[in-house]
């Protein structure tokens, strides 16, 4: 089922300019994670974890009004100790104690541990974006990349989002490639 909407910054395909590995990375299937530790040692952890009001951007992928209750979680992924994708993922907050309650109990695992062995979840079509100012994930990434520093004129911030179903309930998924990624996927 596609989440994109007309007036987003998402789009159902990646733009034509964008390398080929940028472009299997962004659709890539199946857990992120598994092609990530094909790549190197994989780490993640924690940025934060807190409830909040829904974003316009991140309510029209959920189908919920905007500034709904949600429960977010923003992870960094390193591969080999360089910061490679940043996350973020949320669900409304009343499923993140019923349905999604196993995003909270997951500390430094990755929500591919509960997404992905269960047929009742179901995964929609994957969106991609150059991240800017008002998409939430790029504020988490930029804090990330070298810590806050600027990015330059020719760096870009590739993403990715989808959303899984499981009993009616959205749980939202975006995730940022990161310009250090690209240099350990060629």
């Amino acid at each position: 089922m596609p989440i994109f909407t007309p007036n987003s910054h998402w789009k159902l395909k990646p733009e034509a300019s964008l390398r080929r590995t940028q472009k299997q990375w962004l659709m890539r299937a199946g857990a992120l994670t598994t092609g990530l530790r094909a790549l190197g040692s994989l780490k993640l952890r924690v940025i934060n974890e807190f409830a909040c009001g829904l974003s316009p951007d991140e309510s029209r992928c959920l189908k919920l009004p905007a500034y709904s209750p949600v429960w977010v979680r923003e992870v960094v992924m390193s591969i080999d100790g360089t910061d490679c994708v940043v996350a973020r993922s949320l669900a409304p907050l009343l499923a993140s104690h019923g349905v999604w309650q196993g995003m909270r109990r997951l500390r430094s695992r990755p929500l591919a541990d509960i997404l992905y062995n269960q047929r009742a979840i179901v995964r929609s079509a994957f969106e991609v974006a150059r991240l800017n100012h008002g998409i939430p994930l790029y504020k988490t990434a930029l804090s990330i990349q070298r810590s806050g520093a600027r990015l330059g004129a020719h760096q870009t911030l590739l993403a990715r989002r989808s959303v899984f179903w499981r009993y009616g309930s959205p749980l939202l998924v975006a995730e940022c490639f990161l310009p250090e990624f690209w240099l350990k996927a060629i």
